[in-house]
C-alpha cells in the first residue's frame, strides 16, 4: 500500500485497497495486494510451474534408471547372448516399463515386501533414484486430488490409533476450554443442519470427511492447510448453489455455521502453529507500539476530541473490541471484533465533527486505536484470518473494507518513520529512545479550532518535563553536596591526625602535695612570732 502524510495525517486513495489486478474486491497485505480470488488464481500459476518442474525431473530421473538397467544387463550377458534371451530379456524390459509407468499414476505402495524385491533387483543407487521419483510423483497425485479425499481407510484407522494416544496425555487447561466450546457448536451446528434436511445431511459428511481428512494432513505446511480449507469452502458453496440449489441468503448462512463448525475444531492446530514466525512477528509489532507510546492524535491528525464523554467512551470501547479479537475462535467472530471496533471509531468522529466521518479520518484513528491498545497476537490474527476465513467475506462488504483498513494500519505502524510524522530524524530517534518526550506547541501553533483541553494538556506536559529537570538537578545537587561532606570529614581527619603525629602528647607523673611554708625551716625556728594586729581606742 501506498501510504502518504498529507495535512499532517495519514491519506490512502481507496483504489489502493482494492485488488491491484483491478477486479472490484479488495485486495490484502497479505496477499500481495491481490484478493482472495486473483492471489488464488496467481498461485496456482505459480504451483502449476513448479509441478511442471518437478514432473520433468521425476521423467528425467525415470530415463536414468532405465538406462542405468539397460546398461548393466547388456554388460552382463553381452558376449552370451542368444536370440531367445534377447526376446526374453526384451518382454522382462517391457513388463518392467508398464509397471514403471503405472506407478507414476498410481498411489506409491507403503508394503515393505516391494521395497525387498526392488531390493533384489535394482542397485542401491538406482533404487534411491527411483525412491525419489516416486515420492515426487506421490507429491503430485496429492496436488491434483481433493485433500479431503486423500485418507485411504488403513491411514484413517492409523489415524485414530494416533489420537487415542495423543488424547492419554491431553493438555488439561487447552482441552477443558475446547472441548465446552466444541461441544456447543456441534450441537448448533446439528440444530441448524436439521432446516435444510437432505442438504443439511451431506453437508455435515462433508464436514466429517474434511475433518478426518485435516487430521491426517497436520503435517502440511500452515500454507498447503489453508488452501485445503478454501477449496473446501468453495466446493461446498458451489454444491449449495447448483446440485442442492440453495438460496443465496442461506448459502451465505451455511457457509458462516460451516466455517464456525471446522474452525472451532481446527483452531488449537491452525492458530499460530510452531512452523511459522507469527509469534515472531507478534513480539516485533507489540516492541514496536511500545516504542511509539509517545505518538499524539495530533501527530496523526487524528479528528477525535476526549475531552467530549460520549467520545471518550466510544475510544474505550474500539480499544476493548480490538483487544477482544484474540479471545475469538472463529475467523468470522475476529472479524466481528474488528467491524465492531470500526463503527466505534467513525461514531466518536461523527460526534467530534458534528459530521459523518470520510475514509481519511477513519485509517489515521484507526491507527491511533491501534496504538493505544496494543492488541495482543495481532500478526496472528490477521494472518489466521487470511488463511482460513470465508474468502467471500474478505472480498466484499464491510468486514473486508474494515479488515483491508486494519492491514493498511499495522503496515503504516511497522514502517512508520520521522517523514510520517513530519518530525526531524533527530526528535524521531529521542522521542523512540525515551530521551525526551514531546513538547508543548507554542500558542501561535494551535490551530484556531484545538480545544482549550488540548492546550491544556499540553501545558501540563510542559510543567511536568520541568518538574523531571528540576528534580533531575537536585539530586544531581545533593548527591555532590554529599561528596563534599565526605571530602570535608576526610580532609579533617587527615589534618588533625598529622597534628597529633607531629606534636605527639606526653603525660607527666603527678606532683606531691605541697607541706606548710616553714615545715622545713629548721634554723630559722627561733624568728619571733608574726606580729598581730592591735586595736587602739581612738
Amino acid at each position: 500500500m501506498n501510504l502518504k502524510s498529507e495535512r499532517r495525517g495519514i491519506h490512502v486513495d481507496q483504489s489502493e485497497l482494492l485488488c491491484k489486478k483491478g477486479c472490484g474486491y479488495y485486495g490484502n497485505p497479505a496477499w500481495q495486494g491481490f484478493c482472495s480470488k486473483c492471489w488464488r488464481e496467481e498461485y496456482h500459476k505459480a504451483r502449476q510451474k513448479q509441478i511442471q518442474e518437478d514432473w520433468e525431473l521425476a521423467e528425467r530421473l525415470q530415463r536414468e534408471e532405465e538406462e542405468a538397467y539397460a546398461s548393466s544387463q547388456n554388460t552382463q550377458g553381452a558376449q552370451s547372448l542368444t536370440f531367445s534371451k534377447f526376446e526374453e530379456k526384451k518382454t522382462n524390459e517391457k513388463t518392467r516399463k508398464v509397471t514403471t509407468v503405472k506407478k507414476f499414476f498410481t498411489a506409491s505402495s507403503r508394503t515393505g515386501a516391494k521395497k525387498v524385491a526392488q531390493e533384489k533387483i535394482v542397485k542401491q543407487g538406482q533404487l534411491g533414484r527411483e525412491r525419489n521419483a516416486d515420492n515426487i510423483l506421490r507429491d503430485l497425485k496429492e496436488i491434483f486430488t481433493p485433500s479431503w479425499e486423500l485418507a485411504s481407510p488403513t491411514e484413517v484407522l492409523a489415524g485414530k490409533l494416533k489420537e487415542i494416544q495423543e488424547a492419554k496425555a491431553p493438555s488439561p487447561s487447552i482441552n477443558r476450554q475446547a472441548s465446552i466450546e466444541t461441544d456447543r457448536v456441534s450441537k448448533e451446528f446439528i440444530e441448524f443442519l436439521k432446516t435444510y434436511h437432505k442438504p443439511g445431511q451431506d453437508i455435515y459428511k462433508q464436514c466429517k470427511l474434511f475433518l478426518d481428512a485435516m487430521n491426517h494432513k497436520r503435517d502440511l505446511s500452515i500454507e498447503e492447510q489453508s488452501e485445503c480449507a478454501q477449496d473446501f469452502y468453495q466446493n461446498v458453496a458451489e454444491k449449495l448453489q447448483t446440485r442442492w440449489k440453495v438460496p443465496p441468503e442461506k448459502v451465505e448462512k451455511a457457509m458462516d455455521q460451516i466455517e464456525k463448525y471446522i474452525m472451532t475444531r481446527q483452531y488449537k492446530y491452525v492458530f499460530c502453529p510452531e512452523t511459522t514466525d507469527d509469534e515472531k512477528k507478534d513480539l516485533a509489532v507489540q516492541k514496536r507500539i511500545r516504542a511509539l507510546h509517545w505518538v499524539t492524535p495530533q501527530m496523526l491528525c487524528v479528528p477525535v476530541n476526549e475531552e467530549i464523554p460520549e467520545v471518550s467512551d466510544m475510544v474505550v470501547k474500539a480499544i476493548t473490541d480490538i483487544i477482544e479479537m484474540d479471545s475469538k475462535r472463529v475467523p468470522r467472530d475476529k472479524l466481528a471484533c474488528i467491524t465492531k471496533c470500526s463503527k466505534h471509531i467513525f461514531n466518536a468522529i461523527k460526534i467530534t465533527k458534528n459530521e459523518p466521518a470520510s475514509a481519511d479520518d477513519f485509517l489515521p484513528t484507526l491507527i491511533y486505536i491501534v496504538l493505544k491498545g496494543n492488541p495482543p497476537r495481532l500478526q496472528s490474527n490477521i494472518q489466521y484470518i487470511t488463511r482460513f476465513c470465508n474468502p467471500s467475506r474478505l472480498m466484499t462488504g464491510e468486514d473486508g473494507y474494515y479488515f483491508t483498513n486494519l492491514c493498511c494500519a499495522v503496515a503504516f505502524i511497522e514502517k512508520l518513520d520521522a517523514q510520517s510524522l513530519n518530525l526531524s530524524q533527530e526528535d524521531f530517534d529521542r522521542f523512540m529512545t525515551g530521551q525526551t518526550s514531546p513538547k508543548k506547541q507554542e500558542s501561535d501553533s494551535f490551530s484556531p479550532d484545538v480545544c482549550l483541553g488540548v492546550k491544556q494538556m499540553y501545558k501540563n506536559l510542559d510543567l511536568l518535563s520541568q518538574l523531571n529537570e528540576r528534580q533531575e538537578r537536585i539530586v544531581n545537587e545533593a548527591k555532590k553536596l554529599e561528596k563534599d561532606l565526605i571530602d570535608w570529614t576526610d580532609g579533617i581527619t587527615k589534618e588533625v591526625q598529622d597534628i597529633v603525629e607531629k606534636y605527639p602528647l606526653e603525660i607527666k607523673p603527678k606532683n606531691q602535695a605541697l607541706a606548710a611554708i616553714d615545715s622545713e625551716n629548721v634554723e630559722n625556728d627561733k624568728l619571733p612570732p608574726p606580729l598581730q594586729p592591735q586595736v587602739y581606742a581612738g
